[in-house]
């Protein structure tokens, strides 16, 4: 009898390590994890410990002059991606299926050495044929069933220029040419389609809705970055159709000459010189402060808004937090999004912001020990 029971509890033992060695098989063979999210924002993914980066990171930091045309193009996108993949049914993958080597070849000019090339052959080069597209980036979209990461959708944002600068001498003086709205849209259309085709080619990418989304480019020297204007979903081979875009992205305040402004613009900008002329009494020795406000089928819906200050200590500079939370609310637009970067010369010292749909800012200070 003694015999039989340890027969059992050896049988029962050997069972349950069955068990454990197979659910940490199961656990060591699931190597990614999440981010995790909040305020509307996706998941992103972590794989081995580390965040997935992408395959073709830099190449469009390497292809824009303007360093605001690259943040609205990143941020543009994500908010286009969000009208297709929610961020409560998807997770959020950066571009892995094309790298540096592809994206430079397709951001060229088309030629015999580089067949794969988006924008045309150069031409005269006293006349040049402008290079339309100027920046690609591909955003992938996930879901996860617990044991592992399934492709679920891509998005692709074009960056088509509004203007082309090139020079007919080496060294010499440089010359414009202005793209009108139409032949941007045409050209972006025209590369979208090539580049849809030759996603198809890849097969993990065969059957996955591609979603394609067009995007102004700034002039070089604009203060403020472009904006998307059109996109496409695509479940096939062919782009049949594509959904508009109404963004605008403007800088406050307005130079007074600027008179092709809305009665929503002019309040916008009226209420931002009253914030401005405020915060400068308080504190008069300011270098500068700007704004760029989105706005979105004619409505405002964001602000980012710069306060550049001279050398001030800590202590004012806390004092100055504070009074502008208050002139933002008192003058300010209310249920946007706001953030206010105060800044010297060299480093930030403080932020004040706002989320979408509240009336309350938030401050903080950047101190140090």
């Amino acid at each position: 009898m003694k015999f039989k029971v340890k027969k059992i509890a050896i049988t029962a033992a050997l069972l349950m390590s069955a068990v454990v060695l197979a659910s940490c098989g199961k656990n060591s063979s699931k190597n990614y994890s999440t981010t995790g999210s909040g305020n509307g924002n996706y998941q992103g993914v972590i794989q081995n410990g580390r965040y997935k980066t992408s395959k073709a990171r830099g190449i469009n930091v390497a292809q824009n002059d303007n360093q605001y045309n690259q943040k609205s193009f990143e941020s543009g996108l994500t908010q286009v991606s969000k009208r297709v993949f929610s961020p409560k049914s998807y997770i959020f993958q950066e571009g892995q299926y094309l790298n540096t080597s592809t994206l430079q070849s397709w951001l060229g000019r088309k030629t015999k050495k580089n067949p794969n090339g988006l924008n045309p052959a150069q031409g005269k080069k006293s006349d040049p044929n402008p290079e339309y597209v100027q920046q690609i980036e591909e955003q992938d979209y996930m879901t996860d069933n617990g044991r592992s990461m399934k492709l679920k959708g891509v998005v692709i944002g074009v960056g088509i220029n509004s203007e082309y600068n090139y020079q007919r001498k080496t060294d010499g003086s440089s010359y414009t040419k202005n793209i009108s709205k139409d032949e941007m849209q045409r050209q972006g259309e025209i590369a979208a389609q090539k580049i849809l085709t030759r996603l198809r080619a890849k097969k993990a990418l065969r059957n996955v809705p591609i979603v394609i989304a067009l995007y102004k480019q700034a002039p070089d020297d604009s203060l403020v970055g472009g904006s998307f204007f059109a996109y496409s979903k695509n479940n096939g081979n062919r782009i049949s159709s594509w959904t508009k875009l109404n963004y605008k992205t403007m800088v406050l305040p307005k130079a007074s000459a600027t008179n092709s402004t809305t009665s929503a613009d002019s309040t916008d900008n009226d209420n931002f010189a009253n914030f401005k002329s405020q915060i400068q009494g308080f504190f008069p020795n300011l270098s500068g402060v700007t704004a760029q406000a989105q706005y979105h089928n004619g409505e405002l819906s964001g602000m980012h808004i710069t306060v550049t200050t001279q050398f001030y200590s800590q202590t004012e500079i806390t004092s100055f937090t504070q009074y502008i939370a208050r002139a933002a609310k008192r003058y300010l637009p209310s249920g946007i999004p706001i953030d206010i970067r105060i800044q010297s010369d060299s480093e930030m010292q403080a932020i004040v912001y706002r989320d979408a749909g509240s009336n309350t800012f938030r401050t903080h200070v950047l101190d140090s020990y």
